[in-house]
């Protein structure tokens, strides 16, 4: 059973970074695509980055693309997203999802196991 975790989240000045980590505790990390989504208060979960099984595949919000880099350790069952240039609309809660299918899709409905969200905050 895949079990996720996240950590890494908090408060950050304006073109500062964070690095998210992404634990499968269950110790069955996922041999699919993996990826992070974000939630604003009043707005609706969207897609930040994905990452294949073997992390020769990424792909990135638009919004995100030269900022943020998504990585993963199958070794220590982790997946990370670097976070550089932070701005204050990256201000969200920040989730990792895991899927069983190989393909990154950017919609959050067709990943099966979700965490619990790690708060990341941006000030001006």
């Amino acid at each position: 059973q895949v079990q996720l975790v996240e950590s890494g989240g908090g408060l950050v000045q304006a073109g500062g970074s964070l690095r998210l980590s992404c634990v499968d505790s269950g110790r069955t990390f996922s041999s699919g695509a993996m990826g992070w989504f974000r939630q604003a208060p009043g707005e609706e979960r969207e897609f930040v980055a994905a990452i294949s099984w073997d992390g020769s595949s990424t792909d990135y919000a638009d919004s995100v693309k030269g900022r943020f880099t998504i990585s993963r350790d199958n070794a220590k069952n982790t997946m990370y997203l670097q976070m550089n240039s932070l701005k204050p609309e990256d201000t969200a809660l920040y989730y990792c999802a895991a899927r069983h299918g190989t393909y990154l899709y950017t919609t959050p409905e067709k990943y099966d196991y979700w965490g619990q969200g790690t708060q990341v905050t941006v000030s001006s």
